[in-house]
């Protein structure tokens, strides 16, 4: 059979719904004669029951809008449309300041615990939901990201003309990250350094390593000073050259300086730990700095939150 539905729509068939846009599976060539059969076997984090409640309900479409049914036929090459639920998703009890927003730009501070985008056990309560509600902006989209542990400046896009050239200021690593962190004292590491390494996914869990190989991540490391830091710590500013995952975190424990209530870097914990909103991954997007693509100015915006332990 021709894959002649593997092209997306112009547009979704399913509008925004309250912040979050439908999300889309594709449909491989396989031995599935129906959507039933084919389903749970790709959700299958997703009780059967629920499936099979969706369906009936017309809750899943096709690229033109019709509501599909479990004996619908299976036909690979199309895309199928539906909103995606997390049923027991917890409220934040965080607000999300905006630091500047103009037509073209909407630069917030984010906080800790909040993820950037939707994902996983996260969709409602993430950055680009709650902004797209509160500021009745449904192209809004992100321009880069942070860890849902990493608190402070990120940036989203609101027209989707000037997506383009504002994603190419990234790209381009023309745009200045500036991060700080709370780390154990540099002990006899001589700083300033720049840390250069190859950082590889691990399988099956949500970290990355450091692998032989060329270096693929590079982070300036600085020690901004011991003022206002607990016995033992110090506070330091890290410069992303790269934007690896968790680089940051992982290139300071690799240093033998793990970011303070790291539950990852080195592995304390599981990743589907609960949150201990008393102890916040103490890293922050510090401000963020470019020449604006559109206006030919420099422009920074910088975070006003501040890293401090819990006493």
């Amino acid at each position: 059979m021709p894959d002649t539905g593997s092209r997306l729509p112009a547009a979704p068939p399913l509008p925004m719904r309250d912040g979050i846009a439908a999300s889309r599976v594709y449909l491989p060539r396989g031995p599935w004669k129906t959507l039933g059969e084919f389903l749970p076997g790709r959700f299958p984090h997703v009780p059967a029951e629920i499936i099979a409640r969706r369906l009936a309900q017309g809750e899943i479409v096709d690229g033109t809008g019709v509501a599909q049914r479990a004996d619908s036929a299976y036909r690979a090459g199309m895309w199928l449309w539906y909103y995606r639920e997390v049923p027991d998703e917890s409220v934040l009890p965080f607000d999300l300041p905006i630091l500047h927003q103009d037509a073209r730009l909407v630069v917030v501070d984010k906080p800790h615990f909040m993820a950037s985008t939707p994902g996983g056990r996260h969709l409602r309560e993430t950055a680009l939901t709650r902004l797209r509600r509160l500021l009745a902006l449904p192209d809004l989209t992100p321009l880069h990201r942070l860890d849902r542990e990493t608190a402070g400046v990120l940036m989203f896009c609101a027209d989707p003309a000037a997506r383009g050239a504002y994603q190419s200021l990234f790209q381009a690593r023309a745009v200045v990250k500036e991060y700080e962190a709370l780390a154990p004292l540099p002990g006899g590491l001589a700083l300033p350094l720049t840390r250069r390494s190859r950082l590889e996914d691990v399988r099956g869990c949500f970290v990355v390593r450091e692998a032989p190989g060329a270096p693929n991540s590079e982070t300036r490391i600085e020690l901004m000073g011991l003022d206002g830091c607990p016995d033992g710590m110090a506070r330091y500013r890290l410069l992303p050259l790269t934007g690896r995952k968790h680089q940051l975190r992982a290139h300071m424990s690799a240093l033998g300086l793990p970011i303070v209530n790291d539950g990852l870097y080195p592995r304390r914990q599981a990743a589907t730990a609960p949150d201990d909103f008393r102890q916040p991954l103490q890293l922050l997007a510090r401000a963020i700095a470019f020449r604006d693509p559109f206006l030919g100015i420099m422009r920074r915006f910088e975070s006003t939150r501040s890293l401090r332990l819990s006493q």
